[in-house]
């Protein structure tokens, strides 16, 4: 079958961490949730996304035999219901799109073309990543799932390195990793850590917990799960219930809580998060799907920052703050919890940054991890700048 992963209504659900990249690419447990459905079907799978990201991450805007909502993790229940579907039918759960057989052509007669099909109402559970904090709320979860794609019985080791406290059964080390004087404790959750990892010497992990390809956990490194570092990132200090994408930053002191961190992000020296208010209430946060504050729904909720942003030393984030891309955020005490991309301040305020010095600093970003910031995401970048500039 022609499956393809298509954004929807996430792509504004999901933001800030969508205005870079399609849902699909969206990092929860170990793998993306594009990976993960290329693991089920065991092929690739298509993806559609907006029209800006194209240049970039190419998309299949022609009729598909499958389109699930890239926002949906597979389980082998929904797999199974959707491979089921009849022809001219969308698959829905509490009102939300899970699946449409077939998916139309994209195009201004999309929704007139889906008024024709049956709704089948979907009634198992699922885990939908519906907003950023379902990242972190769903990592454990899907990190444990996400195993059985790897060879855990190939890489369970009980001794790795030297002076190593290795607590609980569920330790899955590839070859490649550091490793020395390190607690790894998996009593309570799995811990995977993949090539090329190294975790210094008194760094202390309590799972579920996932390390990426060629990430680094810094000396005396607190690790509360469930956690997810994607590769190519520095960690240092207190984490807890967080997910790094990739290619990130925070390798000093600091707490880090209940938050999502986009990729190319760098937290300074002791970079704080909130991710608990002082009367244990409600956190709310913003949304751009409604411009305004809304309730998490949940005690717990720390920082949501999209790709490229970068916070100075002591740096201090109030709960359920959001950070768009390309923000440069300095000066001691909180800042406002809704930091637009491309803004330069601290709690005094901020002002527009100038595009052509943020991608000056990303290329050399990005040339510190050998990657090449090429023209497709230079004209994406552009085009996030020209609506915040409007």
């Amino acid at each position: 079958m022609n499956f393809i992963l298509f954004d929807g209504q996430h792509h504004v659900k999901l933001k800030p961490l969508t205005l870079t990249r399609p849902v699909s690419e969206i990092r929860v447990g170990i793998f993306t949730i594009k990976e993960k459905w290329e693991f089920f079907i065991g092929d690739t799978v298509q993806v559609r996304c907006k029209d800006y990201l194209q240049s970039e991450y190419p998309s299949n805007n022609d009729l598909g035999e499958i389109g699930i909502s890239a926002a949906l993790c597979p389980n082998d229940s929904i797999y199974e219901a959707i491979k089921d579907l009849d022809d001219q039918t969308i698959l829905m759960k509490d009102g939300v799109v899970l699946a449409i057989h077939p998916l139309p052509i994209e195009g201004n007669q999309l929704e007139s073309t889906l008024e024709s099909y049956q709704i089948v109402e979907y009634n198992d559970n699922i885990h939908l990543i519906d907003s950023p904090k379902d990242i972190f709320l769903l990592n454990g979860e899907e990190l444990e799932s996400d195993l059985k794609w790897i060879k855990t019985e190939e890489i369970k080791r009980n001794e790795y390195g030297e002076g190593n406290l290795i607590l609980g059964d569920q330790t899955y080390i590839e070859e490649g990793a550091m490793i020395n004087g390190v607690t790894l404790n998996s009593q309570e959750g799995p811990i995977y850590i993949a090539n090329n990892v190294e975790i210094m010497e008194g760094s202390n992990i309590r799972g579920p917990f996932a390390i990426l390809n060629n990430s680094t956990l810094k000396m005396g490194a607190k690790i509360y799960g469930p956690t997810t570092i994607g590769p190519y990132c520095k960690v240092g200090g207190e984490v807890s219930n967080s997910v790094f994408q990739g290619y990130a930053n925070k390798a000093h002191d600091g707490f880090v809580g209940n938050s999502v961190i986009g990729h190319w992000c760098n937290l300074g020296a002791d970079t704080n998060t909130s991710n608990l208010k002082n009367n244990y209430g409600i956190v709310k946060t913003w949304r751009y799907s409604t411009n305004e504050y809304e309730s998490t729904g949940t005690q717990y909720c720390g920082l949501v920052m999209g790709d490229h942003s970068k916070s100075g030393i002591n740096t201090m984030f109030n709960t359920g703050t959001v950070v768009g891309t390309f923000a440069n955020i300095f000066d001691c005490g909180f800042p406002a919890k809704f930091i637009p991309c491309f803004s330069w301040g601290g709690k005094d305020g901020f002002d527009l940054n100038q595009f052509d010095k943020a991608i000056e600093v990303a290329k050399v970003v990005m040339q510190r991890r050998g990657v090449e910031l090429n023209n497709d995401l230079i004209e994406i970048y552009q085009k996030l700048y020209e609506q915040v500039k409007d």
